[in-house]
């Protein structure tokens, strides 16, 4: 059983940066596709970037395509999401997700396991 615990979140103005942290317990994610997404209120989920289990596939949204990077962290079993140049429609609850089938990559929504999100606004 994972378990995933998000960090970083917050309130940003337009323009500026967070960097999201997610912390893997239970398991080590080293051969796992993990990834983030995210959620506004009265949208669906979607896939904000993904990376495969053998760090060979890497998806971006292309709404957040040179502002937000994945990477990961296998000695420390994390996963992190640098955010720069928010703009407020990337305002939402931000999830981390994770799934042993290590070829599973965003859009795909069907991740096995998932963090409670963190909040992300992004105001001025």
């Amino acid at each position: 059983q994972v378990q995933l615990v998000e960090s970083g979140g917050g309130l940003v103005q337009p323009g500026g940066s967070l960097k999201l942290s997610c912390t893997a317990s239970g398991t080590t994610l080293d051969r796992y596709a993990v990834g983030w997404f995210r959620q506004a209120p009265g949208k669906e989920r979607e896939g904000v970037s993904c990376v495969s289990g053998t760090n060979s596939d890497t998806f971006v949204m292309p709404t957040v395509r040179g502002r937000f990077t994945i990477s990961r962290d296998k000695a420390k079993n994390m996963v992190y999401l640098q955010m720069n140049n928010l703009k407020p429609e990337d305002a939402a609850r931000y999830f981390c997700a994770a799934d042993p089938y290590p070829s599973r990559l965003c859009p795909v929504t069907d991740f096995a396991s998932w963090g409670q999100g963190i909040q992300v606004t992004v105001s001025s």
